[in-house]
């Protein structure tokens, strides 16, 4: 299997209201909830009006659109990084997953997953 590595720093963070985030940006997640508005986003896009808020993410990106079929590939990948000391935060689309760590634990991310036999490409 092949992941993309995003060649952008993120930021996970909350919003009080949806109008504080840029829709015109060309990568963000949004979750809204009863409970809260989530967003992830390029840290150079995050809004000024956060309520809470995380930087220095990097992500990687399942290649290929994924079929609702297909049974596991997000726990495989998040055991592999598990078992290495690396926590996520995984985002789901409709196509393919995204899976966000730690700058700090990138680098050994893409060494670990490579090692397991996936197809790490792009540019650090």
């Amino acid at each position: 299997m092949e992941l993309l590595q995003l060649p952008y720093d993120l930021t996970v963070c909350k919003v009080a209201d949806i109008a504080d985030i840029d829709l015109s940006r060309d990568f963000y997640f949004i979750g809204r909830t009863d409970e809260e508005i989530s967003l992830v986003c390029r840290t150079e896009d995050t809004p000024v009006n956060t309520t809470e808020r995380e930087d220095g993410w990097r992500s990687f990106r399942i290649c290929g659109v994924l079929d609702f079929s297909l049974i596991g590939i997000l726990s495989r990948i998040s055991g592999i990084l598990a078992d290495n000391g690396i926590g996520i935060f995984a985002v789901s689309t409709y196509n393919t997953d995204y899976i966000l760590v730690k700058d700090e634990n990138y680098d050994k991310a893409v060494r670990v997953l490579s090692e397991a036999g996936y197809k790490v490409e792009g540019v650090h």
